[in-house]
């Protein structure tokens, strides 16, 4: 077999491996999340169909596959039907410049678990993040509704604040790495004090709030607050189209998880004897579940303290960041 025959086969299959294992999960994040609230609740969670309820999930996909389609007679039909695939085709395509695991090799040939190793692989999941913004303000603006206006204006003002805070953390992180590739900053981090964690906290800490607002995650979901709108930009929606905001959503939160680890937690480097495929899965799990544990404890925050968090403190400190990055590498 060709090198060009491989690469082209290997590409097909890793795309349809990323798409299929990453839907999966997703609805399978679902089901944790309600387990996991219910038990920082008190309360039972899914426990009704299969076992531990964990058949939930197929009830689930049944009630919206059958779930008649609703359509506003007002809003406009093109823009309406194609917001909800924004949010699902961005979430996936974020995915293509991860590194997911360590090199291994099948029939002595190496393979790479990264579907496009771009030396730009963070300012395009920047950009692709970006793109994510007009999913809620296309479905708000079509619908023909008040609410899911109000909703979409929100969550463009949220989102596109708190993606300057995310690109200062980036920043920082980038220039102490001198690289933008994912798979050259987890190069950097061999061994447990090479975490950027450890020499860039304040940025993590930045670009972990940041993720919560991308992620439409409590305490700073105010891109779809349904406590406080009806059920935000998505009010006018049903069946599967309602269903592509939230396979995006948690697609959103499991890819945040991995890039986290992979940015500032060591990313898929063996540690002690812990080989690294299981490190990365583990570290990932974490993040994914201090996604979880934080809706758990925190209320909502009102949209003027989120802007003033943003602008008056965080993005403050983001340039701050930079500046003390600058003078250390100088030094």
């Amino acid at each position: 077999m060709s090198e060009m025959l491989f690469f082209v086969i290997t590409t097909i299959v890793k795309a349809v491996v990323i798409l299929a294992v990453m839907a999966s999960l997703a609805g399978l994040a679902t089901y944790a999340e309600r387990k996991v609230l219910a038990y920082m609740q008190r309360r039972v969670g899914p426990d009704m169909v299969g076992p531990a309820g964990v058949l939930q999930i197929v009830a689930d996909m049944i009630k919206l596959f059958t779930k008649e389609d609703i359509l506003p007679a007002n809003a406009n039909k093109f823009i309406f039907l194609i917001a909800p695939l924004i949010s699902a085709i961005a979430a996936f395509a974020a995915l293509a410049p991860v590194p997911f695991l360590p090199e291994f090799e099948i029939f002595g040939r190496t393979i790479r678990p990264i579907l496009a190793d771009i030396n730009v692989g963070v300012l395009y999941i920047a950009g692709v993040a970006a793109v994510c913004v007009f999913s809620p303000l296309a479905a708000g603006l079509a619908s023909y509704n008040k609410f899911a206006l109000i909703s979409a204006a929100r969550a463009v003002v949220a989102l596109l604040s708190f993606e300057v805070v995310a690109g200062m953390a980036l920043l920082s992180v980038v220039m102490v790495t001198s690289s933008l590739s994912l798979v050259d900053i987890n190069n950097y981090q061999k061994g447990i004090f090479n975490w950027l964690i450890f020499k860039q906290p304040l940025a993590f800490v930045l670009f972990v709030m940041a993720s919560f607002v991308e992620c439409n995650r409590t305490p700073f979901c105010l891109t779809e607050n349904e406590t406080e709108i009806v059920a935000g930009y998505g009010t006018e929606y049903s069946g599967m189209r309602w269903a592509m905001f939230f396979i995006g959503e948690y697609t959103n939160m499991i890819a945040a998880s991995i890039i986290i680890t992979l940015l500032f937690l060591g990313g898929f480097n063996e540690f002690l004897f812990i080989p690294g495929a299981l490190m990365i899965i583990l570290k990932s799990s974490l993040v994914f579940f201090f996604f979880l544990w934080t809706r758990a404890s925190w209320p909502h925050l009102r949209v003027d303290q989120l802007s003033m968090l943003c602008w008056k403190i965080l993005l403050p400190l983001g340039i701050l960041n930079v500046v003390i990055t600058g003078f250390a590498l100088l030094i």
